[in-house]
């Protein structure tokens, strides 16, 4: 059976369960797979559909379906969560996360990093994580790469614009390497974002859920989680509502699961409305607070050669020099963001771009000759994830204090790269398109208006609405993954980590879901 679709209900459904799993990306999909392999019987909800490219993942001897069409439209409205247009309650901050079986991995760039040091040590020190440093980790790390050949982007990945961005950070004398990355046979076709048609990207869609399947777990797509069932202080289940996918729509199905276990996955903007609605754990106030995205800047630049940034993979080259924040005197200098190589599509770049008529048509008919910078700010100023009257989930990013400072810097640091490398004309993606034509006119950056309805960012790697740490009145869940509040509830994603990862935080949740696997597993809780 593997994954059952919306499409494939007639009627309501009552499902049992050692383990029920509420979301199918990196979390969801490792906690499944795991425990399935192990024996036990396991059910996976995911809200988002199932779509294939041109493989079946669950049989990669037969062909996919071609949904994933490599269409930014399609895609748009297909995996990204709110079909691409959800954002903060200000407008200013793009929330991107995924709504399909695979979640986020399926639109993600595979950057594929082990968590640095330092942050696993600021974890334990500052907010009591134990059991989760290099030592605990570096197993699952291994596991991890060698389950999706995780390895360093070869100069064969790299195209124009990575090729231009190398050039510029080297001849700064930037500190960069070669980004990690989770690929096999990748045919380099630019559409890393719309789903990986060739099944070459190492998503949670053609590795961990298709093991899962393998080893008997039932995945239903179409399924969003209404409520977590709760009794006497233990978790016992969750019910589920169908949605046609072609309206988003719930109809009248429904779907209860009873289980021995639940382990929320529903990802970094899901989990918290989620234990909002079912008015659990959340006790001590903390579920939905300290969220952290890494909102990220975009720089442009344009040069006298073809670029195509929309070729190729993402990412191939990245710059460290400044992932950790300097201070100078006590005060916030420069720094505290990952420097990368940008990669949009023509639809996404139109919008993106500055001005508008004539002026935005000029720049888009220059689009080849485009090259662009990004940069993920590991973000301090904290937001928090609220519930309106209807039950709908509000976000807050706030782009003030250090946030505001990081992303300024982060937009003179692009810029810099840029004219390095040789581009004529860098412009910012600002409301007015600030022009940078040399190192004079870098100044500028120090007074451009960054705030609501002037300049736009996306947040693409939430954490924090649902901590992790020692102190049942500072966080939600402990350790274990177990949430301190109820019994045999956990969560499984980016919204346990206390802040921000400072790199693509895919691995960490893949290692942080194998660990949490692992202690269930030893406790014979199943």
């Amino acid at each position: 059976m593997g994954v059952i679709e919306g499409s494939d209900f007639s009627a309501d459904r009552r499902e049992q369960a050692d383990v029920l799993v509420i979301g199918s990306g990196a979390g969801g999909a490792t906690v499944a797979m795991r425990m399935a392999e192990a024996g036990k019987r396991v059910i996976v909800l995911e809200r988002g559909g199932y779509y294939t490219g041109l493989i079946d993942p669950l049989d990669p001897g037969r062909p996919g379906r071609g949904e994933l069409d490599q269409r930014e439209d399609d895609m748009l409205a297909r995996i990204d969560g709110d079909r691409g247009l959800g954002t903060t309650g200000d407008g200013q901050v793009a929330l991107t996360y995924g709504n399909c079986v695979g979640g986020a991995t399926v639109h993600y760039w595979a950057d594929s990093y082990r968590t640095p040091a330092d942050r696993l040590a600021l974890w334990e020190s500052r907010y009591g994580v134990e059991g989760h440093g290099e030592d605990e980790l570096r197993p699952h790390f291994e596991r991890i790469e060698a389950d999706l050949g995780i390895h360093p982007a070869p100069d064969s990945y790299l195209n124009g614009c990575n090729r231009l961005f190398k050039r510029g950070s080297e001849a700064l004398g930037w500190l960069g390497e070669p980004v990690p990355q989770a690929r096999r046979g990748c045919v380099k076709s630019g559409y890393c974002m719309q789903g990986c048609s060739y099944n070459a990207k190492q998503s949670m869609l053609v590795t961990y859920v298709p093991r899962a399947v393998r080893a008997g777990a039932l995945v239903f797509a179409d399924a969003r989680v209404e409520k977590i069932l709760a009794e006497n202080g233990r978790a016992t289940g969750a019910v589920a509502v169908v949605i046609d996918r072609d309206t988003q729509q719930p109809t009248s199905r429904r779907i209860e699961v009873r289980a021995k276990i639940v382990v929320v996955a529903a990802g970094g903007y899901g989990s918290a409305p989620l234990l909002l609605r079912s008015g659990l754990a959340n006790a001590n106030g903390q579920v939905g607070k300290h969220l952290r995205a890494n909102p990220c800047s975009m720089v442009f630049g344009l040069f006298d050669e073809d670029v195509v940034m929309w070729r190729g993979i993402p990412a191939g080259y990245g710059c460290m020099e400044w992932r950790l924040a300097r201070d100078e005197k006590g005060r916030y200098r420069e720094g505290g963001y990952l420097l990368m190589p940008n990669q949009l599509g023509p639809g996404a770049l139109a919008a993106f771009l500055p001005g508008f008529g004539a002026e935005h048509r000029r720049l888009m008919e220059s689009m080849p000759r485009l090259a662009s910078t990004i940069a993920w700010i590991d973000d301090e100023e904290e937001g928090e994830i609220t519930l309106a009257r209807d039950g709908s989930a509000e976000y807050a990013l706030p782009v003030i204090g250090r946030n505001a400072l990081m992303l300024r810097d982060s937009i003179k640091k692009g810029a810099q790269v840029l004219l390095a490398a040789g581009a004529r004309e860098v412009f910012l993606a600002d409301q007015v398109g600030t022009r940078i034509r040399d190192e004079k006119d870098l100044a500028k950056i120090d007074s451009v208006e960054i705030g609501p309805g002037a300049m736009s960012f996306a947040a693409p790697h939430p954490a924090g609405g649902c901590r992790m740490g020692r102190d049942p009145a500072t966080s939600v869940v402990g350790s274990s993954g177990e949430t301190h509040e109820v019994e045999n509830l956990y969560v499984a994603d980016p919204s346990v980590f206390p802040t921000a990862v400072s790199v693509d935080p895919s691995e960490t949740i893949l290692a942080f879901s194998h660990l949490l696997s692992d202690r269930l597993l030893e406790k014979g809780v199943v």
